[in-house]
């Protein structure tokens, strides 16, 4: 459960440190988030579907579509 704490003198609509996140999602363009996810998905297959690197896949799934899009424009 995220928690917003307002300290005293602390500017209005930020956050706490302790807290350390916000609570709004990042807004990608659209579809980069189901390339993502796809992207997510092979790797996890690609890995033998182990469980416990999600986080990881995600990361390198993101790093990927981005370094495609980027050769892209080029």
């Amino acid at each position: 459960m995220d928690v917003k704490v307002k300290k005293p003198g602390a500017r209005k609509g930020r956050f706490s440190p302790a807290v350390g996140r916000s609570t709004q999602p990042i807004e990608l363009p659209d579809g980069m988030w189901d390339r993502i996810a796809y992207k997510a998905y092979e790797l996890w297959e690609q890995r033998g579907r182990q469980d416990g690197n999600d986080l990881q896949d995600w990361l390198d799934a993101e790093e990927i579509v981005m370094e495609e899009i980027h050769e892209a424009r080029e």
